[in-house]
């Protein structure tokens, strides 16, 4: 006979079953939006070891930096939308580790938001605002490049909190593979999309490395 912890564990109900749907929509737009960001948006925007000619190339693609500064928001929204469906969806197999994993990957979601604030600290400092008057071009040029260059830094204070997020989640998942009556279909299409991305980009970055 099956314990009551057990048979609440084999349910599924319709807010799993929606997670699910949500878990696996949230993963490929995050992914989506923040190869696009970076790798479309910003990095042709920055000239290695030269601040000057990066200066240039923000104030002359104001609007693509700023558009830049949306995705890295709306990254940061989807990351929190996809670690609440998945907390719903393997709170049954083990709760505290469920909410673990998702308070990880909710400190690497807040830090990336240090981001934006770099990019737009950047690009106030390449304004005409009055008070920056009393510097210097060329001080304000590398102040500039070095808030870029903070990105860098925030991602991979982040980093570590996101690997150890993901391995609790990861854990949970092979959990959810070795007793599947657990969760059944739910977890089919998400732990498929899951396994081929690491499969494709084992050491995949989302900031590639322009410091």
């Amino acid at each position: 006979m099956l314990e009551g912890n057990e048979m609440t564990i084999g349910t599924i109900d319709a807010s799993q079953r929606t997670a699910a749907k949500v878990a696996g929509w949230s993963l490929l737009f995050s992914m989506a939006i923040v190869v696009c960001a970076n790798y479309v948006l910003l990095n042709p925007l920055i000239v290695p070891g030269n601040a000057a000619e990066t200066a240039r190339n923000i104030m002359a693609h104001e609007t693509q930096l700023r558009v830049t500064v949306i995705c890295f928001l709306a990254y940061s929204a989807s990351v929190v939308v996809l670690l609440t469906a998945l907390y719903v969806i393997l709170k049954p197999v083990n709760q505290g580790l469920a909410l673990v994993g998702a308070l990880f990957r909710l400190v690497f979601a807040l830090l990336w938001l240090l981001t934006t604030l770099n990019l737009l600290s950047a690009l106030r400092l390449l304004g005409s605002t009055s008070y920056l008057q009393v510097f210097e071009v060329d001080r304000l040029q590398a102040l500039a490049r070095l808030h870029l260059g903070a990105n860098f830094d925030a991602y991979y204070v982040g980093l570590p909190f996101f690997g150890i997020g993901c391995h609790g989640l990861q854990l949970l998942v092979g959990q959810v593979e070795l007793h599947p009556e657990r969760i059944g279909c739910l977890r089919c299409d998400f732990v498929s999309v899951v396994r081929d991305l690491r499969f494709r980009f084992p050491h995949f970055s989302p900031l590639q490395q322009n410091r």
